[in-house]
């Protein structure tokens, strides 16, 4: 019986519309979770940070009420209105609540479906391109978690081990059990993706004495040297940094952002590493392509 659901379930997804439409709904879900991720996750971490300082002082904090990604359930910031399963629908809640609190009309961010409606794109991209099997599935965790990176990085400029480190390792174990490249390929990727920020990192703070990236940073490239393999590096770090470079120009041109303060680079490399596992095989064709003619 369940070989029988199994196999009918395969059929369902060979099918492009299928997979496209069993993607949509799976990324839409696993967008609202991320919506929970990356509003949890840094103040979880911070509250762990704060106890391990007071321990260190020989204090203690009060008690505070338990936070998890899952446990208390979500509550509007404003009112500490319960969000109730109907007004959590991914998408179609905001759009029902116009989006606004049901109790007391705070407006609620439009990011929230922006996310979900990302994770759903990407989701099912991945699917029609790379299957619903082992790599398809696989891949689907390096790009929900470069999505959870990318936020995280924009609203709290920093990069969580909690996440860089398993996706590095989850990166080489995908690859030795025959993933998107080979495992020599993954882990030459994984050193050479650290190391080459590394090397940045010092060389421009020993030229200028300051800081011009947080190890984080490093930890992702080398995560997604892990994923993708040593031949993408460089196309990663072209694409992050024009793409770094532009807005940070434009941010600065039209004020929107201090000269001093520092960019996130977080976000632009996620969103190369993304880019570099759509197209990267093919940019790197062509680039080799301009070279030899």
């Amino acid at each position: 019986m369940q070989a029988g659901i199994w196999q009918d379930m395969q059929a369902l997804l060979a099918d492009p519309l299928w997979r496209a439409l069993a993607g949509a709904l799976l990324g839409l879900c696993i967008g609202s979770f991320l919506n929970v991720v990356i509003h949890r996750l840094p103040r979880m971490m911070r509250r762990e940070w704060e106890a391990q300082c007071a321990e260190l002082r020989g204090e203690s904090l009060p008690d505070a009420p338990p936070l998890s990604l899952l446990r208390p359930r979500s509550r509007c910031p404003a009112c500490g209105h319960g969000i109730t399963a109907a007004e959590n629908i991914p998408v179609l809640s905001w759009l029902w609540l116009r989006g606004r609190c049901s109790a007391c009309k705070t407006p609620i961010s439009i990011r929230y479906p922006l996310i979900e409606l990302l994770c759903a794109g990407l989701t099912v991209a991945v699917l029609l391109k790379f299957g619903a099997g082992v790599v398809g599935g696989g891949l689907l965790i390096l790009v929900w978690s470069l999505i959870a990176l990318a936020f995280i990085d924009l609203d709290e400029q920093y990069l969580p081990d909690d996440i860089t480190l398993p996706l590095a390792w989850a990166g080489l174990l995908f690859n030795y059990a025959s993933g998107y490249v080979d495992l020599p390929a993954a882990l030459t990727g994984a050193v050479a993706g650290y190391l080459s920020l590394w090397s940045i990192y010092w060389l421009f703070k020993l030229a200028t004495g300051k800081e011009g990236m947080g190890y984080g940073d490093f930890k992702l490239l080398a995560a997604l040297g892990a994923w993708l393999g040593w031949a993408m590096l460089p196309a990663v770090i072209l694409l992050s940094s024009v793409v770094g470079a532009l807005v940070g120009i434009t941010l600065i041109a039209t004020r929107q952002h201090e000269r001093q303060n520092p960019i996130p680079f977080g976000p632009y490399l996620a969103a190369a590493g993304l880019i570099a596992l759509f197209f990267g095989r093919e940019l790197n064709t062509a680039y080799l392509g301009t070279l030899l003619h």
